[in-house]
């Protein structure tokens, strides 16, 4: 008697993708529930199952749902925003419009966008690191997609958790909501070893090995990031990682472009997962992951899209076929990752790398019907040979489209049926998605208005705004300046020495009051001429001073005195400044006491532009007008007691004197 199954596939080719990696030309595929309960030939399956339901799949081929191993769905709501950037310039373009929109109604709206692209691409399965990832997996789980969901922790404030304190207990209480749920596999998703501390990284290992769940990071995808492991760590980012306990996790580590060999025998001896995203990877100039040797080595090397701000779709198709020229490419021999085993790590080779592979990435019995099928019929796809057994596998990866793909299982369920999407409604999405959008373009626009607008946006960034009553004067010789500091008007409270290089980013001058931006680097010099320390600053300043007193002593204001965290050339390509002039100077700092007033006294000799002798500051912080008034009083008082002429009165600030 026949078993009684829910659905027959039958007629087309079926591609199982098992360890035998056997293909039935004329195949079927019985399915019971969720699960597949046979695979074979349609002659050998004939009699021994009867369906509720037949589809006939004749021209087509029945394949494993492809797996999209790293990607970030909400980020479709952010797809195209800022494209061509560095990833550091693009993070810090990115990161504010997440802080200012993402919400749990955002991610909901990108997740769904995300699942009718991929469903429409024959993805069934994915791996997710973001915020709110609660509501992803609703909305994952609403749809019915397959996912291992990777609730994100960082060191800097997030859109779900001021602090990684609070994103630990997030992700704790996420992962005990959804770790017995049939689609989601809760994750814990430190972002990078970068936007981490030892003790999150910790904390992050630690979370994972005691729910027994999956742990998903990015590791080594620039050359920067692993250039700064070895200067801040000494040591690579592997063993950065591994230190901290993050290889005892059933760790997906996506994107591994910069690894070395002994960091991939380190992954595979951990039983760890790779997500090659070869897209994302050329479109931000990371670099090229050495997959071939990867897969040589037997690490568990699957694909993904990255996010679709960065790559800039879900196509899965189209990911595979890249990582295969690619790898071709990098490996000068075109006999790397051939058609079949592109195949593999797009399907069985992601579910490996996702710790999934019991459950999908192969049509076998037991394991669940996650299951795509494709028309192979279409121009493109023509014609079809047949001399070689992989054949096959060259039409899927090299020749077919993702818009081939006809219908969709997974879990046993229909997502699509001749194209059309049963689960999701793409009109409602696409919608409200244009709505998000206009209100992020309102965002932007604005923010991009002036410096000052981009500065205040900028993560890390405090305001800080400040008034200066200052007077400048040139002169021959520093002997009288050195005279009069030792003598008895005079009270020395601090005497510093360092080396400043200031790069002034000046602007269009539409915000007067923003004309152009110091990034200051200072280091601070011993008595023995040797660096002992360094530190980064910000400060926004303006055109025009405040007030003018008399000798030349000007009332000014800096907008901004921040940290400056990132490097010149990162603030250079995101304030995109209209000429950058660059000062060097050697400083030597007194804070003094004159009438109980406290002033800073600076002798600096200009050593870019070179300009002879020195010139001399004074200034001091004012909080009032009459404040202001006052000092600028006694700055007049201190002319004279230096025996400074109005002639050696400079009106310019050194800025202007490089433009001269």
């Amino acid at each position: 008697m026949a078993q009684q199954v829910d659905l027959i596939l039958r007629g087309g080719a079926v591609i199982t993708m098992n360890a035998g990696y056997d293909v039935f030309s004329e195949g079927a595929v019985a399915i019971s529930g969720d699960a597949i309960v046979a695979v074979g030939a349609v002659a050998d399956l004939e009699g021994r199952y009867e369906a509720r339901e037949t589809v006939e799949c004749s021209g087509q081929v029945i394949m494993p749902g492809l797996v999209n191993a790293h990607t970030h769905v909400p980020m479709t709501l952010l797809r195209g925003l800022n494209d061509d950037l560095r990833l550091d310039v693009w993070l810090g373009y990115l990161m504010p419009v997440e802080r200012e929109f993402v919400t749990p109604e955002f991610v909901k709206l990108g997740t769904r966008l995300a699942c009718t692209e991929m469903i429409r691409s024959g993805v069934t399965s994915f791996a997710d690191m973001y915020y709110f990832e609660s509501e992803i997996a609703e909305e994952t789980a609403e749809i019915g997609m397959r996912a291992l969901l990777g609730q994100s922790v960082m060191i800097f404030p997030a859109p779900d958790a001021e602090n990684f304190e609070e994103g630990l207990i997030l992700c704790r209480r996420f992962i005990e909501k959804w770790r017995d749920h049939p689609l989601v596999v809760p994750a814990v998703a430190p972002h990078a070893w970068y936007t981490a501390t030892p003790e999150l990284l910790r904390a992050c290992s630690e979370l994972a090995r005691t729910y027994d769940v999956p742990l998903h990071t990015h590791i080594a995808e620039t050359a920067l990031e692993v250039q700064n492991s070895k200067e801040q760590n000494n040591m690579p980012v592997v063993p950065w990682n591994a230190r901290h306990g993050i290889l005892e996790t059933k760790l997906l580590a996506a994107h591994c472009v910069h690894l070395d060999r002994g960091e991939m025998y380190d992954l595979k001896k951990a039983g760890a997962g790779v997500a090659h995203c070869p897209s994302s990877n050329l479109k931000l100039a990371s670099g090229f992951a050495r997959v071939g040797m990867m897969l040589e080595m037997g690490l568990n090397v699957g694909v993904g899209t990255d996010g679709a701000a960065s790559n800039n779709d879900l196509d899965m198709f189209q990911e595979m076929h890249l990582a295969a020229l690619l790898a071709k490419t990098v490996s000068n021999d075109p006999t790397v990752l051939p058609a079949r085993q592109a195949l593999e790590v797009a399907t069985i080779g992601g579910a490996r790398a996702m710790h999934m592979a019991h459950l999908a990435g192969s049509l076998e019995p037991g394991k669940r019907a996650d299951i795509a099928i494709v028309d192979t019929n279409r121009i493109h796809n023509w014609p079809h040979f047949h001399n070689q057994e992989d054949a096959i596998y060259s039409r899927l990866v090299y020749a077919t489209k993702s818009t081939d793909v006809a219908h969709v299982l997974c879990n046993g369920r229909w997502l699509m049926r001749d194209r059309r999407l049963l689960t999701v409604d793409p009109e409602r999405a696409t919608q409200e998605a244009a709505e998000v959008a206009a209100r992020i373009d309102a965002f932007v626009q604005e923010r991009e208005s002036s410096a000052y607008n981009k500065l205040v946006v900028l993560a890390g960034v405090q305001r800080q705004e400040s008034y200066e009553v200052q007077l400048k004067a040139s002169l021959g010789e520093d002997d009288r300046i050195l005279e009069v500091l030792q003598g008895p008007e005079i009270e020395i409270t601090k005497h510093s020495h360092y080396r400043q290089y200031d790069y002034y980013f000046f602007f269009d001058g539409r915000d007067p009051d923003a004309d152009r931006l110091r990034y200051r680097e200072d280091e601070f010099i011993n008595a023995k001429g040797e660096v002992y320390k360094a530190r980064s600053r910000l400060t926004l300043l303006g055109q025009h001073r405040l007030e003018e007193y008399p000798n030349a002593v000007m009332l000014s204001r800096s907008r901004y005195l921040a940290p400056a965290e990132q490097s010149v050339r990162f603030y250079r390509e995101y304030f995109d400044p209209e000429r950058v002039v660059e000062v060097y100077k050697e400083r030597r700092r007194w804070r003094i006491l004159y009438k109980d007033t406290d002033f800073a006294i600076n002798l600096d000799q200009m050593r870019q532009p070179g300009m002879p002798g020195y010139f001399l500051e004074i200034k001091s912080r004012t909080w009032s007008r009459h404040d202001a008034d006052r000092k600028a009083n006694l700055i007049s008082e201190l002319l004279q007691v230096f025996g400074i002429d109005g002639a050696e009165v400079q009106r310019s600030d050194y800025a202007e004197l490089a433009l001269d």
